[in-house]
């Protein structure tokens, strides 16, 4: 695990960066009652990369994954996807770019019941007025193994099914960055492994940048590095996690994490 320096210097944004924060704080509640759920965040997550973020609850994970997608407004700092900074924008600018540079995976999978299969997919494209490339289409299908169900509804699906239905919906528009929160949340473990190969083959074949929440060492493994958040802040980086070392990098944060009364669930 690399441990962060606070008092280091910061090293010089590349172009490789898909999403970058600086200085990103959070706090909410006001006097007695504040609670600081992110206190001078600095990370970047490169482009064709697929991130996990974890911590312990109340360390400020989800709140992080929020702020970086456009989701909730930070109280200071800055948030840039690519070289558009998110922090300056008002809330018709935000829904625009979230349609059209980011995709979104969600634990409950989030599918319109009433919809097929390859409905659900483009829906994205359905709502920006914009066609479906066929070649982008097939490509995504064939490499989530959908093919054989695109005319069955969601409720003729598995869940692991609904999930890469979801994460084909995510990457349809061809965004910058897709947001996975707890995507394996419920899950059994065989169709949890099958999503989290999904995702990565969609960041090594596709070449997506993938940035993922998880409380779960093993699906934290699937990534190709993971980003450790305590107390609001960045702890340290696991390069080429394994699930090992995921969970020694936890153990070591929940040993160096003094219990914070009010803390904000992230």
């Amino acid at each position: 695990m690399t441990q962060h320096d606070p008092g280091a210097t910061a090293a010089p944004t590349t172009p490789a960066a898909a999403v970058r924060a600086r200085g990103l704080t959070k706090v909410y509640g006001e006097g007695v009652a504040t609670v600081h759920a992110l206190a001078g965040v600095d990370v970047d997550f490169d482009a064709g990369q697929f991130t996990a973020i974890m911590g312990p609850s109340g360390s400020g994970k989800s709140t992080l994954m929020h702020l970086l997608a456009g989701l909730d407004s930070a109280t200071g700092g800055t948030v840039h996807l690519g070289d558009t900074e998110l922090t300056t924008l008002d809330d018709d600018a935000l829904t625009l770019l979230r349609r059209q540079r980011i995709g979104f995976v969600f634990q409950s999978f989030n599918l319109l019941p009433m919809f097929t299969a390859e409905q659900n997919i483009t829906l994205p494209l359905e709502l920006a007025g914009a066609a479906a490339d066929p070649a982008w289409f097939d490509t995504l299908i064939d490499t989530l193994a959908l093919r054989e169900r695109l005319t069955h509804r969601p409720g003729e699906l598995s869940g692991g099914q609904q999930q890469r239905v979801a994460i084909a919906r995510a990457l349809i528009a061809r965004p910058d960055v897709v947001f996975a929160d707890e995507p394996t949340g419920n899950l059994d473990s065989r169709s949890g492994a099958e999503v989290l190969s999904f995702l990565r083959r969609s960041v090594r074949e596709l070449g997506r940048t993938v940035i993922m929440v998880t409380h779960d060492p093993t699906a934290a493994a699937y990534a190709d590095r993971v980003v450790l958040l305590a107390d609001g802040r960045i702890a340290g980086t696991i390069d080429d996690p394994t699930p090992e070392s995921v969970l020694a990098g936890l153990d070591a944060l929940r040993t160096l994490e003094a219990p914070v009364a009010g803390g904000v669930a992230g």
